[in-house]
């Protein structure tokens, strides 16, 4: 009998001064040939901790250096190739940017973009999963939880 394995990711919520960080890009599995919104986000690689993961993705996808501070949700979602994601969100404020960063392949652009316009995003159709706006309601809601929360035995 094959073993089942959910494809683990993380993703980062950063916010600053009344708007949040978005990443531009492609996605391969998108119906149309339009680039989708998402927050930064990507698998865990080997030996890499949660928000090890969350910082290294949020750097390679838009050139921010980012502080992590709370863990936002857990949230799941079975995309149209029947591959499950477990998507660990964090929320995470800025540090500095790095201009000469060079962006993941694939990435158009990092924007930030205030609540109206990731509204209107979404309304276009423009975001990359089902998971990307709850997880904008939670932290408009006030949710958070410590990072204690995740205890790493590595």
């Amino acid at each position: 009998m094959e073993r089942w394995t959910p494809n683990c990711t993380v993703a980062t919520l950063v916010h600053h001064e009344g708007k949040f960080l978005l990443v531009e890009e492609y996605d391969k599995l998108s119906a149309t040939d339009l680039p989708v919104l998402n927050q930064p986000a990507g698998h865990i690689e080997v030996d890499e901790s949660l928000i090890e993961a969350a910082v290294r993705e949020t750097l390679e996808e838009t050139g921010w250096l980012v502080e992590v501070e709370a863990y936002l949700g857990l949230y799941i979602n079975v995309a149209p190739n029947k591959v499950t994601y477990h998507r660990h969100c964090f929320i995470a404020r800025p540090l500095s940017e790095l201009p000469d960063a060079q962006l993941d392949e694939g990435i158009l652009a990092a924007h930030w973009l205030s609540l109206a316009e990731i509204d209107a995003a979404e309304a276009a159709g423009r975001f990359r999963s089902p998971m990307v706006r709850p997880c904008f309601d939670d932290f408009l809601a006030g949710k958070s939880f410590p990072l204690t929360l995740i205890q790493d035995f590595r």
